[in-house]
């Protein structure tokens, strides 16, 4: 029998604010949504789905197992998937391979029909947003944004369908005519993680439809509801039954994958996750030579020379550190600040974090919510630790929340930061900056290069000539310059190094899931009859 929380609960009479100290935490730390506000309420409570999509249907797993998803504010459960395996998971590959015929044969102009399912999430948008935040935990405000973010992929691959065109190209042999046509790879798993709930699923599912693909995608077991939400409004917008299936498990993750990963139907697998977890996917893709993209683990350098506008850099600082509590793969790890503007920055951006509300992701005025999980806060405060440990000092936060919960951290700022600590080299993935201050550009661009990954890296200046030298110089697949957000449907995401290969967004994610084919047409010759 599965079960899931109602959407409302009895409200407290008034809000119970935790203790602190001014000069080092945050000004304001809501309980509210941690201590029992209610949940607002969906709109359209269909959308709360417990069972997963396959083959146009809702199905429970096979053997009637299921997982618990838990509220990351609260702890409390919000409901259970089914737990899928490998006989499952193959169920769902072969409605996959029995759609694709007849989808791939449709003209990219019947497959811009994605459209219609871009329209019903923006009519859905609220009721989106609020299961993010329920199940993912971040504030209503970036649930808002994601939302947004994650249907404009399905705007943009709607338009890119109809428009995935060969060449022509001039032949060598006299009499041959060559030209190359674009045809979907076939089928494709997709795997995705619990940070974007909802935009990792349609920035992969977007251009493999377009390229007409059918797909398998593996929802995150952490955050599964975005993804049935979204797979209703699939259905609802008329993608054809086997072309978009969803596999969920928690304990047969590694099971999944493997099956997804060694299946001879499936052509393709893209994932987005650790960079250890992408390197067993990929071992395990050996045997049947499948097409790979994987955007993995990161660890951004952000750097902000003597000359750079200092309101601007802070500001960007803010929006790429701290966005979803700094649980994003693109988000700045390593904060270098040259010695000129070192102290004035770490001023003005240790006083910005001291105006953050962290709380329930539904409580008003909230700009943070908790981490995902106790696992992510141990690695946080095992970061905090070794930085102090070694000589960092501590401007802001620094501590776990236990009053608003288990999974809360105070968002951090760390200054006097060195080489020889954690932060340098892991990625922390969570509320921590850590500030190091560095001497001259070809240091920094020395240390920014070290990291074994190269997702994603920026800077700050006034100079255009240092502008082009050092994004030309940064070992990664993507570069702020003067900006903290870089992400886009229209701008071509993803890494190198360690951080792996492929692109997503962008004409070039339609790529990712398409095959060339080149044709020669023999004897093309021949003198005109009748001359």
């Amino acid at each position: 029998m599965r079960t899931f929380l109602s959407l409302t609960s009895k409200t407290a009479s008034r809000p119970i604010r935790a203790h602190f100290q001014p000069q080092t935490l945050p000004r304001y730390i809501s309980r509210t949504y941690a201590m029992g506000h209610s949940v607002p309420p969906l709109s359209d409570k269909s959308l709360l789905k417990t069972q997963t999509y396959v083959n146009g249907e809702w199905i429970d797993a096979r053997s009637g197992q299921t997982f618990e998803v838990k509220d990351p504010s609260t702890g409390k459960l919000i409901g259970t998937q089914p737990e899928m395996n490998r006989e499952d998971t193959e169920a769902a590959i072969r409605a996959a391979e029995a759609a694709l015929p007849g989808f791939r044969a449709m003209t990219g102009r019947q497959r811009s029909k994605l459209r219609k399912w871009y329209d019903l999430m923006v009519e859905n948008a609220d009721d989106l947003a609020k299961l993010i935040t329920w199940e993912n935990g971040k504030p209503m405000a970036d649930a808002k944004g994601e939302v947004a973010y994650a249907a404009n992929f399905f705007e943009w691959f709607s338009e890119e369908a109809p428009r995935t065109y060969g060449d022509t190209i001039p032949a060598t042999v006299a009499g041959n005519r060559v030209f190359t046509v674009k045809e979907p790879v076939g089928v494709c798993g997709l795997i995705t993680p619990w940070n974007f709930p909802a935009a990792m699923i349609t920035r992969k599912i977007g251009p493999a439809l377009a390229a007409g693909c059918t797909v398998v995608a593996k929802s995150p077991g952490e955050t599964p509801f975005t993804a049935a939400a979204l797979a209703e409004l699939a259905h609802r917008a008329g993608i054809p039954k086997g072309v978009v299936n969803f596999v969920t498990a928690l304990k047969n993750t590694a099971e999944v994958g493997e099956t997804l990963t060694s299946s001879p139907i499936v052509r393709k697998v893209s994932f987005t996750g650790s960079t250890g977890v992408g390197k067993l996917l990929m071992k395990q893709s050996a045997d049947t030579l499948k097409k790979l993209s994987f955007e993995l683990g990161g660890n951004a350098p952000f750097i902000v020379f003597d000359d750079a506008d200092l309101d601007v850099a802070v500001a960007g600082a803010i929006a790429s550190k701290f966005r979803s509590s700094g649980q994003t793969c693109v988000c700045a790890n390593r904060l270098y600040v040259q010695k000129g503007i070192y102290d004035a920055f770490a001023t003005a951006f240790a006083d910005k974090v001291k105006n953050f509300k962290v709380g329930g992701g539904y409580d008003e005025g909230v700009t943070h919510g908790p981490l995902i999980h106790d696992r992510a806060v141990s690695k946080v405060q095992a970061h905090v630790d070794d930085a102090v440990s070694q000589g960092g000092k501590v401007l802001v936060g620094g501590q776990k929340m236990p009053d608003l919960g288990a999974n809360f951290f105070q968002p951090t700022v760390i200054r006097d930061m060195t080489d020889d600590m954690k932060l340098a080299h892991e990625e922390t993935f969570g509320p921590v900056a850590g500030l190091f201050p560095f001497a001259t550009e070809a240091e920094v661009v020395k240390l920014a290069n070290a990291a074994e990954v190269g997702l994603a890296g920026y800077f700050f200046s006034k100079d255009v000539q240092r502008c082009y030298r050092v994004a030309e110089a940064l070992e990664v697949g993507m570069v702020g310059v003067n900006t903290g957000l870089i992400s886009d449907p229209a701008a071509p995401f993803g890494g190198v190094k360690h951080s792996g290969f492929g692109r997503e967004g962008s004409s070039l994610g339609v790529e990712e899931y398409q095959i060339t084919k080149m044709i020669t047409l023999g004897g093309m010759g021949q003198p005109l009859q009748g001359s």
